[in-house]
C-alpha cells in the first residue's frame, strides 16, 4: 500500500523537477540579456554572469538614439508598430468575413475553402520569400511598407480563419435564426450576433498576427531597404554585421523590443487560452 501511494509522489516530484529545468533553460537566455544590456559597453564581452559596475546609461543612450546603430531607433519602432497593427486589421477583415462566411452562410465551397486555407502551411515560409519579392516587384512595391504587411497578412490570415472557424462551430446556430425570424440581414448578424461572440478568439487572433507581425524578421530584411522604413528586428539584426558593435547596447534595445509582446500577452492571456480552446471540444 505504501509503494502504491509513493509512486504518485514521486512522478510529481519528477515532474516538478523537469518543469523547473525548462523554466530555467527557457529564462537563462532572457537573464543574459539583461544582464548585458546593465553591463558598460566596454565590458560586453566579460563573460559574467554579473557586472560589476551595472550602469543604466545603456538604456538612456538607445532612448536618446547617441549611437551610430541606434540613430533611428525611435522611426524603426514606430515603423515595427505601423506594420503589426496595419497587418492585424488586415487579418481582422479577412478572417472574421472568411469564417462567418464558411460557418453561418455556408456555401456550397465552405469546405474546399476552409481546407486550402491550411494547405499553404505546407510550404516552409522561407520557400516563399523569392517569389513575394518577384511579386512585389511586379506590382511596384518593392521597399514599400505595404508589401511586409500584405506578406504577414498573407501568412497570419489561413491560420486566423481555421481558428475562427472552429470556434464559430461552437456557437448555436439557434441565434442565427432567431436573428433571422426578427428581419436581421446578414451583415446584422455579422455585426450584431457573431462578433460579441467571438470576441475571445478575436482577442486571441488579433495576438498571434500582432507578434507575427512583430517578430518578422526575414521578408522585413528582404522588402524593405530604406533605414527610414525598416523595422526594428532588421536594425537589430545590423549590429551582427560588424564585430566592433556595442553589445550592450543591442541587449537593451532587445529589452526594450520585447516589452510591449510580453505586455499585450498579459493583458490578453485570458482572453488568449479561451479563444484558442474554443471550439477544441464540441459536443
Amino acid at each position: 500500500m505504501h509503494e502504491i501511494a509513493f509512486k504518485p509522489l514521486l512522478r510529481q516530484a519528477g515532474l516538478i523537477v523537469l518543469g523547473a529545468l525548462i523554466l530555467l533553460w527557457t529564462l537563462l537566455p532572457l537573464y543574459h540579456m539583461v544582464i548585458l544590456s546593465l553591463t558598460p559597453v566596454g565590458e560586453g564581452f566579460a563573460g559574467k554572469l554579473w557586472p560589476d559596475a551595472p550602469t543604466l546609461d545603456n538604456y538612456r543612450i538607445v532612448l536618446t538614439q547617441d549611437n551610430y546603430y541606434l540613430s533611428r531607433f525611435w522611426l524603426q519602432l514606430g515603423n515595427s508598430v505601423l506594420v503589426a497593427f496595419t497587418s492585424c486589421v488586415f487579418v481582422f477583415a479577412l478572417s472574421l468575413t472568411a469564417s462567418f462566411a464558411i460557418t453561418r452562410l455556408r456555401p456550397r465551397f465552405a469546405g474546399f475553402a476552409s481546407h486550402m486555407a491550411l494547405i499553404t502551411y505546407l510550404v516552409p515560409a522561407t520557400f516563399l520569400a523569392i517569389p513575394f519579392y518577384q511579386v512585389m516587384g511586379s506590382y511596384g512595391l518593392l521597399g514599400s511598407r505595404w508589401a511586409l504587411i500584405i506578406t504577414i497578412a498573407t501568412f497570419a490570415t489561413p491560420y486566423a480563419i481555421w481558428v475562427l472557424q472552429q470556434n464559430a462551430g461552437s456557437v448555436p446556430r439557434e441565434l442565427d435564426e432567431a436573428a433571422e425570424i426578427d428581419g436581421a440581414s446578414p451583415w446584422q448578424i455579422f455585426r450584431l450576433v457573431y462578433l460579441p461572440l467571438m470576441v475571445p478568439t478575436i482577442v486571441a487572433v488579433g495576438a498571434f498576427a500582432v507578434m507575427l507581425s512583430w517578430n518578422e524578421y526575414l521578408y522585413a530584411f528582404l522588402l524593405l531597404s530604406d533605414e527610414d522604413r525598416i523595422t526594428l528586428p532588421v536594425m537589430l539584426g545590423q549590429f551582427l554585421s560588424d564585430d566592433s558593435a556595442p553589445w550592450p547596447l543591442l541587449m537593451v534595445s532587445g529589452v526594450l523590443y520585447s516589452l510591449p509582446p510580453a505586455i499585450l500577452y498579459f493583458l490578453a492571456r485570458r482572453y488568449m487560452a479561451t479563444g484558442l480552446a474554443a471550439g477544441s471540444v464540441k459536443g
